[in-house]
């Protein structure tokens, strides 16, 4: 067993993960591979087990958020070091993953994420995409001080502090982006951010690819937000006393 868990939430990406997994195989990660096949009405789990992934198959669809848990609570159990999270539908580059990991050891922080915004590149990003991510980015920005600039990256490599509290606190939201960025830096985890390469989906529809899902998600995540600051800052070595 690796000290690295790479997580991969799958729902009906029958026709992107095996490609996701080849390329994870041909850039030769140190990593162990988990799919989280989130009651996928497709082929996802039979393609999957078929290649001989490690996969669980969750009996009930609980959306991104509760696929993520999953993994994160199987690497505790497991006593991964790291996870990294990783999507399913392509957009992620496996070339960033070994990068990942040596930024979160060379760095020493809790929380590495890729961003798509570091350095100009032809990642394609929607005007509405666009406005709500540099909303999301200016709300972290007040309140904690500190400047991310893809605060909705899926791309991200976790150490066990971090995602232990995830699993022990309950302060794991539906939609995980600036809302828990705050909680995680307000509560003094170390997050940073490195400049990643990343793709457009490969076939298939994401969860942000229509404007009621956009609405109802930048409504839940101000909500959520606001839930985040109502917490107030938690003393680190609280934090991270959670059964560690």
């Amino acid at each position: 067993m690796k000290k690295v868990l790479l997580v991969i939430p799958a729902y009906n990406e029958q026709k992107n993960i095996i490609h996701v997994l080849e390329g994870i195989k041909r850039c030769d990660a140190e990593v162990d591979i988990l799919v989280i096949n989130d009651c996928s009405k497709d082929a996802t789990k039979e393609v999957v087990e078929q290649k001989g992934y490690n996969i669980i198959s969750l009996c009930a669809n609980l959306g991104y958020s509760g696929a993520i848990q999953t993994g994160l609570k199987y690497a505790l159990l497991r006593n991964y070091q790291y996870v990294v999270q990783f999507d399913g539908d392509g957009q992620h580059d496996p070339r960033e993953i070994n990068r990942l990991i040596e930024a979160i050891e060379n760095e020493k922080c809790d929380i590495v994420i890729g961003s798509r915004f570091i350095v100009k590149n032809q990642y394609k990003h929607g005007l509405f995409r666009i406005l709500g991510t540099n909303m999301f980015s200016h709300i972290i920005k007040v309140f904690t001080k500190k400047e991310i600039t893809d605060p909705t990256s899926g791309l991200q490599i976790i150490n066990r502090d971090a995602f232990k509290y995830y699993v022990d606190s309950g302060n794991y939201p539906e939609y995980p982006d600036a809302n828990i960025l705050i909680l995680m830096i307000r509560a003094g985890f170390n997050i940073k951010e490195i400049p990643v390469i990343m793709h457009d989906r490969l076939s298939g529809v994401g969860m942000h690819d229509s404007p009621i899902k956009n609405i109802k998600y930048v409504i839940a995540m101000l909500y959520s937000i606001f839930l985040c600051v109502l917490k107030g800052k938690r003393n680190l070595k609280e934090v991270k006393g959670i059964g560690i």
